[in-house]
């Protein structure tokens, strides 16, 4: 062989074991990533939720893919119209579980969870309740989930509240039985204009659709026309946001699917992601937060979007920095 053909094989063994060398950095590179899932928050969970355990409430989030989770605790365990003389305690009676335990699961997964603070709304203590948490930490007021009409002078106290520790309040708006008068909210929307308004569960999905006229009704199913009171409160209101979880929220996004794509397209920079899953294991047909994650990716109109509501737009609302 030639000085020039020897020459030319080892530039030829040196190309190719270069081009191999870079195929498999590339294809770890990609193992990496897809070993590295995109991050998800989920806004709205609950310790002791129907006797779930913590060590289930952690795994339940981790299969989920949920990189942070909100607590939101119950109030005090009182016997008063506001929470139906008890019946309502642990957030409508799901058990869920208080102040002190969503506090001790952050401070054990501080990477994984934070915390929430709550207190039923017409209890005289209730200002101090929320002071002494937040200054623990506690980065929203909520889940409101009691028997008082929305705009109540109680619940315009908490409103002001969330203003002076600049945190957002989470609603959970049900017809007849908790925050009651969701037609008279754009009142508080207005005379609280820099509180950030969370709204979630039946009565607030429900009202995605413009013919939604029978406010019995929690779960309405069919087509949706737009331009219901959620749809206005969204769009009129810069302090109004969306929590998408429990059976209303997947619910909502389910049973109009043309309808979905366009109000997520909408309302995408104003859409949290939430799960409100009392599910053990955070997988199949048993978990309604996985679902609604599945709902979401494949609805929203691209991926933008989609990220936005699974991570950005909470990341942004609650400073998060991780």
């Amino acid at each position: 062989m030639s000085h020039f053909n020897q020459h030319l094989a080892t530039r030829r063994q040196f190309l190719a074991a270069s081009l191999a060398a870079s195929a498999g950095w590339m294809s770890l590179a990609s193992a990496a990533d897809a070993a590295t899932p995109e991050p998800i928050i989920d806004i709205h969970q609950h310790t002791s939720y129907h006797k779930r355990t913590n060590a289930e409430l952690i795994a339940h989030q981790r299969a989920m893919g949920v990189t942070r989770t909100i607590l939101l605790p119950a109030g005090s365990l009182v016997d008063r119209t506001s929470t139906n003389g008890g019946k309502y305690n642990g957030l409508g009676g799901v058990g869920a579980g208080g102040n002190e335990t969503v506090l001790a699961v952050a401070r054990q997964f501080p990477k994984e969870f934070s915390f929430g603070v709550n207190e039923v709304t017409d209890l005289a203590e209730a200002g101090a309740e929320i002071n002494k948490y937040v200054d623990l930490g506690a980065i929203i007021i909520g889940e409101q989930k009691f028997t008082v009409e929305c705009d109540s002078p109680e619940s315009q106290k908490l409103y002001a509240l969330a203003t002076e520790h600049k945190i957002p309040i989470l609603l959970h708006f049900q017809h007849g039985t908790f925050n009651m008068g969701f037609e008279r909210f754009y009142k508080m929307l207005e005379k609280f204009p820099k509180t950030v308004f969370i709204g979630h569960a039946q009565t607030f999905w429900a009202n995605i659709d413009k013919n939604h006229t029978d406010q019995k009704v929690l779960y309405p199913t069919g087509k949706v026309t737009a331009g219901g009171l959620t749809d206005k409160y969204l769009s009129d209101y810069p302090n109004m946001f969306g929590d998408m979880s429990a059976g209303s929220g997947l619910n909502s996004l389910k049973r109009d699917e043309e309808h979905t794509r366009g109000f997520l397209d909408r309302h995408q920079d104003k859409i949290l992601y939430g799960s409100d899953c009392s599910d053990p294991v955070g997988m199949g047909g048993g978990c309604q937060g996985s679902q609604t994650i599945a709902a979401i990716r494949k609805l929203a109109p691209n991926k933008a979007a989609e990220r936005k509501i699974l991570y950005e737009n909470a990341k942004k609302l609650f400073r998060f920095t991780d």
